[in-house]
């Protein structure tokens, strides 16, 4: 038990990832959906002057996107889709958590939100890294005996 209360108490610093897929506002969705498939990513956070404005998931791209981009079905109406801007259907308040936070306390921020991943961001929103849920779960594995 012991191991357990030492890996909730570490900082998020220690387990998150700093090189993060980044894109600015007015990306368009079709580079945002190449980004997704190239990285095998589910989340870009959105920034601006490096500060953190949003954040897009898999998921909001595949309910702005027409599903039948990239079938026998597409029209010219189905690929515009692929044109919208970032800014259009970002979310706009992502849930953060700063650098100092516990490993625990971005857990219980991730359940309690209902979200899978947490950008990390100093007092001035610049964005530091991200921490995700297999974060989490990867750490927690090695830190235990």
């Amino acid at each position: 038990m012991e191991a357990q209360i030492d890996f909730a108490n570490q900082s998020v610093a220690h387990i998150m990832t700093t090189r993060v897929v980044t894109v600015e506002m007015d990306e368009t969705l079709s580079r945002v959906k190449k980004l997704f498939q190239t990285f095998k990513i589910h989340h870009v956070l959105v920034v601006e002057d490096g500060k953190l404005v949003g954040i897009l998931s898999d998921r909001d791209l595949l309910r702005a996107v027409s599903p039948y981009v990239g079938t026998l079905s597409e029209t010219p109406r189905d690929l515009a889709t692929l044109s919208k801007r970032v800014h259009q259907i970002m979310s706009h308040h992502p849930i953060t958590v700063g650098v100092l936070a516990t490993l625990q306390e971005a857990a219980l921020v991730m359940i309690k939100e209902g979200v899978s991943c947490l950008p990390v961001v100093s007092a001035d929103k610049r964005l530091l890294g991200v921490i995700t849920w297999k974060d989490l779960l990867k750490g927690f594995l090695n830190f235990v005996p």
